[in-house]
């Protein structure tokens, strides 16, 4: 889920949107950093893409660092690069998460669990969630039941969050009527001409601004963080989702916030393998240059350092740690967490190779993977999910 940009973005950067003869291999700056760096976006209309641009501007002003952002119009092409060397670093979404533990679209042959480490987040002031159609009389998530629910075909992410959303007012998807789309818009259509009543969304999509501005118009139902066993209920099918205070967005202000759900975006990874060295100087250069970036995109000041969490899903990469050790960021529960963390991409990555050892048929790989990898969480005594 992103935001539509619609102010020009900065001419300074090189953008690309191809691969062919591009080295990560550059001479190093003085202050640390590469000549040139490779990070791979969401789409040029995205927020994730115009803040990448904006701190690409502070590196090159900074730092003598050109940035080079490759937009991909899905997961897989924003994490190819990454995955084969071709760009250093991704601005993703919560694919990533997906990628680490090897499921969805990366439960293949291909890819299976990715070695993949955090840099820094950005947590805005929006919100994601269940935008559903005023005129329908829901005011909780357990009054969907028996309602009409958005299904969007082939897009994991869009639905597990309904999935988590649904789970938090105590219901499954035998609870409502699924209604199935052939893409996001196309759902959101859904809720404007009366085919459903509510489907999973950013509360900053046009599109819901356009749900908003018609005859049904839309509101959030509240998510309070007092009901630890609707947020149990809803971690387990989507971890990464926490409590937020959304203030921007359709039928909220700060004066008006919505008490919801969200994840960070973009989340900036990169392989366990980057250079420490690098990955150091590119957190301290993010951190300490926030001020020269946050105005310049929107969504921007989600980068704040008090904005991350350090016990989050995916592990930091050593460098990043190194950076917030030193500046006291870094606790011993941080460490623990972050141990557990590598350690579960290391029974992932091993499970996958016995498994892929033993030559299972295209059809049956996937079956056969997902319950491989539940089987070695299970043994490691880490948590199981997508099983």
């Amino acid at each position: 889920m992103h935001i539509s940009i619609k102010k020009k973005l900065s001419k300074s950067i090189a953008v690309t949107v191809g691969l062919a003869a591009v080295s990560l291999a550059s001479p190093a700056s003085a202050e640390g950093l590469p000549k040139s760096m490779i990070w791979t976006a969401y789409g040029t209309t995205s927020s994730g893409y115009a803040q990448a641009v904006a701190i690409g501007n502070v590196l090159k002003n900074e730092f003598g660092t050109s940035l080079r952002v490759l937009p991909g119009k899905n997961d897989i092409s924003r994490m190819t690069p990454l995955k084969i060397g071709k760009a250093g670093y991704c601005a993703c979404g919560i694919a990533s998460y997906f990628g680490q533990e090897g499921v969805m679209q990366f439960a293949t042959a291909s890819w299976g669990p990715q070695p993949l480490r955090v840099i820094m987040t950005s947590k805005g002031s929006f919100g994601l969630g269940l935008a559903i159609a005023k005129d329908a009389g829901i005011e909780k998530l357990s009054d969907l039941k028996g309602k009409r629910v958005a299904w969007v075909r082939g897009s994991d992410a869009l639905n597990i969050a309904a999935t988590a959303f649904l789970a938090y007012g105590g219901l499954t998807w035998d609870d409502v009527k699924k209604v199935e789309f052939p893409g996001f818009k196309d759902s959101i259509d859904g809720v404007i001409n009366g085919q459903i009543d509510t489907a999973f969304s950013s509360t900053v999509s046009p599109h819901i601004k356009r749900l908003a501005a018609s005859p049904r118009g839309v509101t959030w139902a509240s998510l309070p963080t007092t009901d630890s066993a609707a947020w149990k209920r809803m971690n387990d099918v989507a971890p990464y989702f926490s409590p937020v205070k959304a203030t921007v967005g359709a039928e909220m202000s700060k004066d008006k916030p919505w008490i919801g759900a969200g994840y960070p975006y973009p989340i900036l990874v990169t392989n366990a393998s980057q250079s420490a060295d690098e990955v150091y100087t590119l957190t301290k250069a993010m951190v300490e240059n926030f001020d020269g970036f946050k105005d310049n995109a929107p969504g921007a000041k989600g980068w704040n350092i008090d904005n991350q969490n350090f016990e989050w899903i995916l592990p930091y990469h050593e460098g990043s740690v190194k950076y917030f050790k030193e500046i006291g960021k870094w606790s011993d529960s941080a460490q623990k967490h972050q141990d557990t963390l590598v350690k579960r991409q290391d029974v992932l990555a091993k499970s996958y190779a016995a498994y892929k050892a033993t030559n299972p048929s295209k059809d049956e790989f996937k079956a056969g993977w997902t319950k491989a990898r539940v089987d070695a969480l299970a043994a490691a005594n880490l948590v199981v999910n997508f099983n």
